[in-house]
């Protein structure tokens, strides 16, 4: 099996598995964590009554549902995810709420959409985990027309974003198979640096590169701090693996370690993000030729 294939294979069994089931269960908490990047997104996103806008890495549809409030009866959003329980989940609350958006359970570094079939794209947090990114952004570009607009949000350096790598760096005398960040691979923190933004676009098709830093307040209540970091993220991961008596040291541990975030009921951390934005640049189709 090769490199690429493997990547493939983990990315589905984790989004697929425990990762995806946990964050349908956490649906409510996780959105109320991230609507605040959500929103900011949302103000960038030009696309009239109408339109058709295409989700990547939608999630549980929480953006896709929104955008498609925005858009109207005639337009059309679509939300992409590699994860069933999380699709499954998006397409039980449009149709809870009587939303007129649809989901489609594939990869989006793979999947043949309809060509020029959007106006837009558009992702929170949903494109940092493709094994090849210069050939998911090219399948996107595809699925693009010319000129359409590219905006999404992604997070900067771990460095940035202590809150984000917390229990990780309190658990790590535990947890001796935890894995280490790598720079570039698929993850958090792929598009951490600027200049891998700007090379992957340039690469895959896109052109108008603007890559702005923001800077956004989080919060979320103490009461969910342990339930959060003992189901998200690698230690999350790996805690099912941890006897009793060593899976109570960790908590207790990373639960400390929080302590200069806790205000009262509530936590709360700044979360330092990269706002992409570029077009369909009106060159060849397969701009990266695969």
């Amino acid at each position: 099996m090769d490199v690429t294939r493997r990547t493939d294979d983990e990315q589905a069994a984790r989004w697929n598995g425990p990762a995806g089931h946990a964050w349908v269960e956490a649906q409510a908490l996780l959105d109320g964590i991230l609507r605040p990047f959500e929103d900011v997104l949302l103000e960038e996103v030009s696309v009239e009554h109408g339109g058709r806008v295409l989700d990547v890495g939608c999630g549980t549809g929480s953006t896709t549902l929104a955008l498609a409030r925005r858009l109207g009866p005639a337009g059309r959003c679509v939300g992409v995810d590699i994860s069933e329980p999380m699709i499954t989940a998006a397409r039980a609350r449009a149709e809870r709420e009587g939303t007129p958006a649809s989901f489609i359970r594939a990869d989006a570094q793979e999947h043949p959409f309809e060509p020029a079939a959007f106006d837009a794209v558009v992702s929170r947090f949903g494109v940092m985990f493709f094994n090849d990114s210069v050939r998911a952004f090219a399948n996107l570009r595809r699925a693009a027309k010319d000129q359409a607009g590219l905006r999404f949000v992604t997070w900067r350096a771990p460095a940035e974003n202590p809150f984000m790598t917390t229990a990780e760096r309190a658990a790590a005398p535990f947890l001796p198979s935890l894995p280490a960040r790598r720079p570039d691979e698929p993850g958090q923190f792929a598009f951490a640096d600027p200049d891998r933004i700007h090379r992957v676009l340039t690469d895959s098709g896109w052109a108008g590169i603007d890559v702005r830093p923001i800077d956004v307040a989080c919060a979320l209540p103490e009461s969910a701090l342990v339930p959060y970091f003992t189901r998200f993220g690698p230690v999350g991961l790996l805690l099912g693996e941890a006897d009793e008596r060593t899976r109570a040291r960790i908590v207790d541990t990373v639960r400390a370690a929080f302590d200069p975030y806790v205000r009262g009921t509530e936590v709360r951390f700044t979360g330092a993000c990269w706002m992409v934005g570029a077009r369909a640049s009106s060159g060849p189709k397969d701009p990266a030729g695969v």
